[in-house]
């Protein structure tokens, strides 16, 4: 995600702690917040996938699946 989205975010956020945000303001946050959230997700089920777990004999075992990860 672009820096200038999460620092619209983060504007976004910080400006709510000082008054309530217009209908379009928490559109906007709310749609920036899931796609932060979806590419979040998606970076983190990558390195899970890419994750080896060493065993003391030397052999590289993948992480097991977890039934609930689904990518989206």
């Amino acid at each position: 995600m672009e820096q200038k989205k999460l620092d619209r975010i983060n504007a976004l956020t910080a400006l709510s702690r000082e008054r309530e945000l217009t209908a379009e303001e928490k559109a906007e946050r709310e749609a920036l917040r899931k796609e932060y959230i979806a590419e979040w997700r998606e970076s983190t089920i990558a390195v899970l996938e890419n994750t080896r777990i060493v065993t003391p004999d030397g052999k590289k075992h993948p992480l097991p699946k977890h039934k609930n990860v689904t990518k989206q």
